[in-house]
């Protein structure tokens, strides 16, 4: 996941939005659905003026690490190994670009 959140920080959203499109990586469509959700949270925050998505970039991206459930499986001679599921806390925040005046 960090491998794919590191390609768009710091990237306009509809230049972050087309490279998670066409990124392979499994984690890519994760990341798009959360940068879609943290614009559609920044619009409707901003609500009361004109907010243009083309001036909002992706200012900060970050992952965590999460809850591991760990598991038993069954090995020879009756041992176990452990097995660990991991997971993991994305966040993407975006802000608008400020116009130097």
């Amino acid at each position: 996941m960090r491998l794919v959140v590191d390609l768009v920080r710091g990237k306009n959203v509809g230049e972050a939005q087309a490279i998670l499109q066409n990124s392979t990586k499994h984690a890519a469509r994760t990341v798009l659905r959360t940068l879609k959700s943290a614009v559609s949270n920044y619009m409707q925050k901003h609500s009361d003026r004109q907010v243009n998505e083309e001036r909002l970039f992706v200012t900060e991206a970050f992952v965590d690490g999460g809850v591991t459930l760990k598991r038993m499986l069954p090995a020879p001679m009756g041992r176990a190994y452990r097995m660990r599921k991991r997971s993991n806390h994305l966040t993407i925040v975006v802000d608008e670009k400020r116009i130097k005046s």
